[in-house]
């Protein structure tokens, strides 16, 4: 199993959103971004994501599970870019704000601070586990 982490505007599509569906699968479409597509091209069912806020907030609210792997953008009308399937699995006891990451040496190497702008990234299962415990411990 593989970590990721994608990102949305809560104003567009929130964390809150995608609960809401419960198990119900989700599209995750409108990447735009080649190396994000790559991400998303290399993602497989089974694999978790980290749902993080932008915007304002910036904040990892959430965990979901990747359902299907990629399929061609249905928003994309040029069919360069893919979509994923997910769905909600838990939200994190306490949001991880990005700012927490950004104080800690360890994440030094992270995707999430070194290409901040990128809308899906892959995770190394060390960051992962350390978020997690942030999450549960703050």
């Amino acid at each position: 199993m593989a970590y990721w982490l994608m990102k949305s505007e809560p104003d567009e599509f929130s964390w809150a959103h995608l609960a809401a569906r419960g198990s119900t699968e989700s599209v995750w479409d409108g990447v735009r971004n080649h190396q994000a597509a790559g991400f998303l091209r290399a993602m497989q069912p089974g694999d978790e994501a980290f749902f993080h806020h932008t915007g304002s907030e910036r904040r990892i609210v959430g965990i979901m599970q990747i359902t299907r792997a990629a399929f061609p953008d249905p928003t994309d009308p040029d069919g360069r870019f893919v979509s994923v399937g997910v769905r909600a699995l838990r939200a994190l006891p306490t949001p991880v704000p990005l700012t927490l990451l950004r104080a800690d040496p360890a994440f030094a190497e992270c995707p999430l601070l070194r290409q901040p702008r990128l809308s899906v990234m892959p995770i190394a299962p060390e960051h992962w586990a350390a978020i997690l415990a942030r999450a549960d411990a703050s």
